[in-house]
């Protein structure tokens, strides 16, 4: 990743994996757009006690997202598996700390979107991703969605909603991401990395 590069922050929580492969596509359709890059964080599980129980860096998977991540981007995709209709704990936990990026308005006139999974066919999806919008609104930026002229999105029956991609992995063995689901995923990434690079022009 260039430097110079503007970037599309694709940051995300997951337990089970199929977040981060939705994340992992968003970021294929990022690629698609010339001239802006996909920058792909997680973040650290929630501790229940009060010491560091974790190293600093995750054995795998996407590096741990910073502040200064979210801060320089151009655009925001933010992932999470469903939790009772809502994100994710360790999700939130990192919104909560974004204050200071709320007081200098450093996400305001950025666009973003946001991306769940969930075990349960009607589990809440499209709650979790209303939910997941409010703090994006509260930091100025402009919501994206999936447009219904994404065929995938009127054929398919796993998931996929026009509020953003979902995925349905069901209750037993963990589903693999379908066609469809693997089709918004990219047409959302790209949608989002070419609305981030009209706004910063």
């Amino acid at each position: 990743m260039s430097e110079s590069t503007p970037y599309l922050l694709v940051l995300y929580y997951s337990r089970s994996g199929q977040t981060a492969e939705m994340a992992n596509h968003i970021g294929r359709g990022v690629a698609r757009v010339a001239g802006i890059e996909a920058k792909i964080r997680t973040v650290p599980p929630v501790s229940p006690d009060t010491e560091v129980s974790l190293p600093a860096v995750p054995e795998s998977g996407a590096p741990y997202a910073s502040k200064d991540d979210l801060a320089n981007s151009v655009g925001l995709a933010l992932g999470s598996p469903t939790r009772f209709g809502n994100m994710a704990a360790p999700l939130k936990h990192f919104l909560d700390g974004t204050g200071d990026l709320w007081i200098n308005g450093k996400l305001t006139g950025k666009p973003a979107g946001a991306f769940t999974s969930t075990g349960s066919l009607h589990g809440g999806q499209e709650t979790t991703l209303m939910t997941m919008m409010m703090p994006l609104l509260h930091h100025g930026m402009v919501l994206c969605g999936l447009p219904y002229s994404e065929n995938a999105l009127n054929e398919t029956t796993t998931g996929g909603t026009p509020y953003g991609p979902s995925h349905w992995a069901g209750t037993g063995e963990q589903k693999t991401l379908s066609e469809h689901e693997k089709a918004l995923c990219q047409a959302f990434g790209e949608r989002l990395a070419r609305l981030a690079l009209k706004l910063a022009n």
